[in-house]
């Protein structure tokens, strides 16, 4: 014979309205721990800084769109530093180069910009090639972050790196071309009118004062010895533009700067991240832009 125990009426309310409240905290918990956004942390360094203001710039429109995945911005120093956080695992994400760095372990989250390699020569100089620059010091502005280019460069011309190539800061740059301490100078940055207009900075202004842009004529051929880089032709004008500099489109080489994520990171993680930056990208573009140079990663296998 079995006995049934019937519990009070108060008792099974009580354990009703009990089990009501944890099953809407269990609902709510679950529903934060989904829609709370994701935080990574994300590597920038530049010679001027702009690097880490401009990523900023795009982790506060994250914020400010409620985006599923939030930002936090280290300020590396140098791309060469950034790209060494990132190597390391200290961060999820960096702003790297194309060509420096460990990028074994790196997926493309977006195409931050293109950087351009120029080689110019002061007003009136006789340097008009590459292989003129033999027996002349050319200054690099970051020389560390540049070793690659340099290296490439000096094996398809013929040219002693230790002898031709020395390291300029930003603001050494000038002077020291008007000291003639270097006779040319070479500069990786995006086509953009403020890094035009600090490139501009460097050399003598006037009607007549033209600086020399020089081709790296054997582009072609250094991007097929080194994936990171891709012959590129500067329009006429970029420099200046009346009368233009160069006076037509002029070879030279370019590489990619990328927002890389760690290939540990899910598929669907990093794809709301570019959904979400492609987002803001149209709104930051107002104020800078730059920011218009941002682009979805190719999606080619060989890429």
């Amino acid at each position: 014979m079995s006995t049934s125990v019937r519990l009070p009426l108060w008792l099974r309310f009580v354990l009703l309205v009990g089990v009501a409240i944890l099953a809407s905290s269990a609902g709510f918990f679950a529903y934060r721990y989904y829609t709370h956004p994701v935080m990574l942390t994300v590597a920038v360094g530049s010679i001027d800084g702009e690097a880490a203001k401009a990523m900023s710039a795009i982790a506060g429109r994250l914020v400010t769109i409620n985006a599923p995945v939030r930002l936090t911005v280290v300020d590396a120093g140098t791309v060469l530093a950034a790209s060494s956080m990132f190597s390391s695992g200290k961060v999820d994400l960096a702003v790297v180069r194309g060509d420096v760095g460990d990028l074994s372990q790196a997926q493309a989250v977006v195409v931050v910009s293109h950087i351009v390699a120029l080689v110019i020569a002061p007003p009136g100089s006789p340097i008009d090639s590459i292989d003129k620059l033999k027996g002349h010091s050319v200054g690099v502005i970051g020389e560390e972050a540049n070793s690659r280019l340099l290296d490439a460069l000096s094996k398809e011309y013929g040219l002693v790196r230790a002898k031709v190539f020395k390291d300029v800061a930003l603001t050494d740059a000038r002077p020291a071309l008007q000291s003639k301490q270097i006779s040319a100078l070479l500069v990786v940055i995006p086509l953009s009118q403020k890094y035009l207009s600090l490139v501009r900075g460097f050399f003598q202004q006037g009607t007549k004062l033209l600086p020399v842009l020089i081709a790296i004529d054997s582009a072609g051929a250094v991007a097929d010895a080194e994936r990171a880089y891709e012959s590129f032709d500067v329009p006429k004008g970029t420099l200046r533009g009346a009368p233009p500099v160069p006076a037509d489109d002029l070879t030279t080489l370019r590489t990619a700067l990328y927002l890389v994520a760690k290939k540990k990171l899910s598929s669907d993680l990093i794809a709301s991240l570019t959904q979400a930056i492609m987002t803001v990208r149209r709104d930051l573009m107002v104020e800078q832009p730059i920011f218009a140079q941002i682009t979805a990663p190719s999606t080619d296998a060989d890429a």
